[in-house]
């Protein structure tokens, strides 16, 4: 007999979704979990044919061999869906060894013998329960947050719920995800089976229930009549569509009906589902007839008879199979999350870009673009809703547990755009980058990720303006790109400035204060209890004491563990703040009377220098991130000795500050292709670089053949070299390809053009055609390809095109660059006509990944200090040799004692040239590279001598950016940003 074969095959569940549903429970809380536990709401179908009965009705019950013939076909049912849910269950949990397929019951009220029959069958099938019980009484209200708390609680994998009549309401089934509908009763389920998509669903488990019997059945169905008497609701659409779908006509009735008894002397099938007991006389059913009862009307109360026990026992049997099919729902859900797990091939949709000419302003630009919503982007890129946290319509951060889920997933193509020496009015990287992507994803259909860094709000309101690239190759909305964003610089900026404010006051406290009261105010007393806190344990630890016992410490061990010593001359820690504020170069703290006299000398940095923003972008995890953290040394104590954030105890406090902002920030391109906003080291003091997290994800989400494109802060002597022997060293990562941008203005002014300032008019030189500045300022372009060349990665040279330069010029920098070693040389358009003129840059690139690349460090961790700073100096900058001070050999000196030596270096050099010399264009020779200093962010990982004079708090020129920014108080535009 044909009978529904895919939609047995699919599910087998039930659920009645009238209010015949039967519901039990205890009273909320508390919940209870890993008791095997199931509900069953109705009590369930029953079979008979050429007649049946029940109390209080006429129908006569089946003779006891065909009862024993039923009960079997019953138990073979039953067992085999049980086997078939065991075997899928295994292969579920050994595709996903971490996955533990929970049922959620949601029930109200107490447990009845219903619900222990399908927790043994539950626990037959080998699946978790999670009993949430609610009040008898309790309101809508309350079963709709628990509802919605299950939706989101990624360990359920299907929620059952047991409620009265009064309570299950379509608002309370509809709110619950399809996904998680193991009774098949949402609207979506339901609608799903009727449509024919039935492998996208659930069904329902007393359809499911029903059609078993049937199959079972001797006599084929097809052309035969089904009566369905007192079903209403989800159950009736579904059984009606499956029965008509057998080839059988369905008819359907109410109890009351007058005609009740004509359409049951017609049929060959009846369906029931009863309130209450009801009459149905002999006379009524034709012979042969299968009956079904799906509610508890026709079942005998107290049988007086051996025909009504076996009737009785062959009910509960029934009653089995759909309490398995149930089961067979959540393993199936469960098998449906697993394959959500696994990589998703993408299904990006582009947005549609109109260049104009002339080009509008970038706000122009982004404000006449509308982006996608952002959790369209990300389930077009393959984010479960789970791995996303919206903020607002544009942007989201994205947890890291995208890394877990895709561990195994083969990275794709990983490619640095990097620089020649600047002028400092910047060559474009940001919008090559962007171009790029958007030529890559929007017009070569391959996945692409951009992975940028955050502005600093100090540039964007000093000097530069917006950071979020330009023209027709930028971040949208680049009003939020440039300004708060998620929040991750406020978050620095607070956790930074925690640590120096803990700083100064243990300073104070120390010495204000006897060993005896220090002791007692840093480990009080506690309702009668003192206790150190796991930070202090650790500090202890660290001190050789092995002792928890507060009482149990020595005058001696008291005084190591309250004295941290920290020399004020020698604190190193600076607080932070995202503004460009001269005067706070140099300030004087403790001056009210309230600190007692111990004022000091100390100052500010922009937030984006602090070692906490290095650490967000170099750290692969929470658990990482909270030990670089710890380690970070804030001073020397007087003896010597490091302090650090562990011995403040700060440090826990710090990685709740962080533990948003280590999450990247999702955004997109004009041109709806996804991009990574995370983290911003200042690219002078650190490493320059987005986040090693932003590009692990991102090269995850666009698989095997894509394409993740990261940007290096400033030139290739700082931002590319400290990519790869920084951030490249933290993260395991290996490059396939440079993108080296250059620009006309760039070389003509290391060809010995003019200066160029920001702010004032291009000199004639850089608007006009000069070859002989051109091809003499090629020679920075050369040494660029050169460094790039040493790391052995494939170089691409990016000409990043303006209006002015000529065709001349375009050719002579294309040719030159690839004499000199680039795999190719192409002119891009972007900033004019957005990924479409960067399709011949896409080309190159890929073509340029195919190669074979063989990555190398410059130096070994093992290398000496001074032998890794010598290395840089003269393969990097071309230096002749490096000369330390004094106070540099010093530091070196205490680093190796201490057991940093193996640090990587970061070179705080000025990014205006290739030596430390601003003003020495080209590629300067015959020089000595000065160290007058040789400090260490230990929490970040690496030790970063200075080089001349350097500058963490960049100044306010004498016309800010801020003059022209503006809003419109009536529609809340902004204006004037870039």
């Amino acid at each position: 007999m044909k009978l529904s074969a895919a939609f047995r095959h699919a599910c087998r569940t039930h659920r009645c979704g009238t209010g015949q549903v039967k519901v039990f429970g205890p009273r909320r809380s508390p919940t209870t979990r890993g008791e095997m536990s199931v509900c069953l709401p109705v009590r369930e179908t029953h079979f008979t044919s050429g007649g049946g009965g029940g109390s209080g009705s006429s129908v006569q019950p089946l003779s006891l061999q065909k009862q024993k013939t039923l009960s079997a076909a019953h138990e073979n049912a039953t067992r085999e869906i049980i086997q078939r849910s065991r075997e899928e269950l295994a292969s579920v949990v050994k595709a996903h060894p971490a996955i533990k397929p929970t049922l959620a019951i949601l029930q109200a009220g107490e447990d009845d013998s219903l619900l222990e029959m399908n927790k043994k069958m539950a626990g037959k099938v080998g699946l978790n329960v999670m009993q949430i019980c609610l009040p008898r009484q309790c309101t809508e209200e309350e079963v709709l947050e628990e509802v919605l708390r299950l939706n989101e609680d990624p360990n359920v994998h299907g929620v059952f719920l047991c409620l009265p009549p009064s309570l299950l309401s379509r608002k309370i089934i509809n709110i619950m995800k399809p996904e998680k509908d193991v009774d098949g009763v949402s609207d979506l389920n339901v609608g799903r089976l009727v449509s024919g998509a039935l492998s996208e669903g659930l069904p329902s488990p007393v359809a499911g229930a029903v059609l078993e019997l049937l199959a079972r059945h001797d006599a084929p169905l097809a052309g035969k009549t089904a009566v369905l008497v007192g079903l209403e609701g989800p159950l009736k659409v579904v059984l009606q569509v499956l029965l008509q779908s057998d080839g059988m006509e369905v008819q359907t009735s109410l109890w009351s009906s007058d005609s009740l008894q004509k359409q049951i002397k017609r049929a060959d099938v009846v369906v029931v589902m009863g309130t209450g007991s009801v009459e149905l006389p002999p006379s009524w059913f034709k012979p042969g007839v299968t009956l079904i009862n799906c509610g508890s009307a026709l079942m005998p109360e107290s049988p007086a008879s051996e025909e009504r026990r076996m009737d009785a026992e062959s009910w509960a049997e029934i009653g089995s199979i759909s309490a398995a099919l149930r089961m067979q729902n959540v393993v199936r859900s469960s098998m449906r999350w697993v394959e959500n797990q696994q990589y998703q091939p993408w299904t990006l949709r582009p947005l549609k870009l109109q260049p104009l000419s002339p080009v509008p302003s970038d706000i122009e630009i982004s404000r006449a673009q509308t982006p996608k919503p952002i959790v369209q982007l990300a389930e077009e890129i393959g984010l479960l809703p789970e791995e996303l946290e919206a903020y607002g319509r544009t942007k989201a951060k994205v947890r890291l547990s995208l890394l877990t889920r895709l561990q195994h997933q083969p990275n794709g193509k990983y490619v640095l755009v990097a620089g020649i020496t600047p002028t400092p009015l910047g060559e474009g990287k940001s919008t090559v980058t962007i171009g790029l992507v958007q030529a890559l994803s929007a017009h070569l259909k391959l996945n692409s990720f951009a992975c940028l860094r955050q502005p600093s709000q100090g540039p964007t309101f000093g000097v530069k303006g917006g950071a979020a690239g330009g023209g027709y190759a930028q971040v949208i909305p680049m009003e939020e790109f440039n300004l708060h964003l998620t929040g991750d610089i406020h978050a620095i900026t607070a956790a930074n400035n925690l640590v120096a404010a803990a700083v100064d006051a243990r300073i104070l406290h120390e010495a204000t204060q006897s060993d005896k009261a220090l002791y007692n105010r840093l480990v009080p007393s506690v309702n009668g209890v003192r206790r150190f806190s796991p930070i202090q344990l650790g500090r202890l630890q660290r001190l050789g004491i092995n002792k928890s016992d507060p009482s149990a410490l020595t005058p001696e061990e008291v005084s190591s563990f309250v004295r941290l010593d920290l020399d004020p001359a020698k604190v190193t820690w600076q607080r932070v703040v995202d503004t460009n504020d001269r005067f706070l170069r140099k300030i004087t703290v403790g001056q009210a009377n309230t600190e007692k006299g111990h004022s000091r000398q100390t100052q500010f940095d922009i937030a984006v220098a602090s070692e906490i923003m290095a650490i967000l972008a170099l750290t692969d995890g929470l658990a990482d991130m909270k030990s670089r953290l710890g380690r970070m040394v804030v001073g020397s104590s007087r003896s010597g000795q490091p302090v650090t954030a562990d011995d403040l105890g700060v440090t826990g406090a710090l990685a709740v500050l962080m533990k948003d902002a280590i999450k990247p920030t999702l955004m997109q391109t004009l041109e709806g292709t996804p991009v990574f906003v995370h983290a911003g080291p200042f690219a002078n003091i650190a490493h320059g670089n987005s986040s090693v997290l932003a590009d692990q994800l991102a090269l995850k989400l666009v698989g095997k053949e894509g394409y993740v494109v990261t940007e290096a802060g400033f030139g290739a002597d700082i931002g590319m070299e400290k990519f790869f022997n920084i951030k490249c060293h933290a993260s395991g990562l290996k490059p396939d390809v440079v993108v080296l941008v250059a620009t006309i203005r760039a070389l003509k002014m290391h060809g010995g053009g003019p200066s160029v300032t920001a702010g004032a008019p291009l000199p004639k030189e850089y608007i006009d055609e000069n070859l002989q500045l051109v091809s003499e300022g090629c020679s920075n372009l050369k040494k660029q390809i050169e460094i790039a060349r040493l790391f052995g990665v494939p170089v691409v040279v990016a000409l990043n095109i303006f209006k002015t330069d000529t065709e001349a010029e375009i050719d002579l920098v294309c040719r030159i660059a690839e004499a000199s070693g680039a795999s190719a040389a192409v002119p891009c358009h972007h900033w004019a006509r957005g990924g479409r003129g960067s399709v011949e840059l896409a080309h190159a690139v890929k073509e340029a990944a195919a190669q074979e690349s063989n990555f190398r460090f410059l130096y070994s961790l093992q290398t000496p200090i001074v032998e890794k700073i010598r290395t840089i100096a003269r393969k990097v900058y071309g230096a002749d040799d490096i000369e330390l001070s004094p106070e540099a050999q010093a530091k070196i000196e205490y680093y190796n004692q201490q057991g940093f030596d193996t640090l990587p270096v970061c070179m705080a050099k000025t990014h205006l040239s290739l030596s430390h010399m601003p003003d020495k264009k080209g590629v300067p020779t015959g020089f000595i590279l000065p160290i007058r200093d040789v400090r260490a962010s230990i929490g970040a990982g690496f030790i970063y001598p200075l080089v001349g004079t350097m500058s963490t708090m960049p100044g306010l020129p004498t016309r800010p950016c801020f003059y022209d920014i503006d809003l419109d108080p009536n529609t809340e535009e902004i204006t004037g940003l870039f």
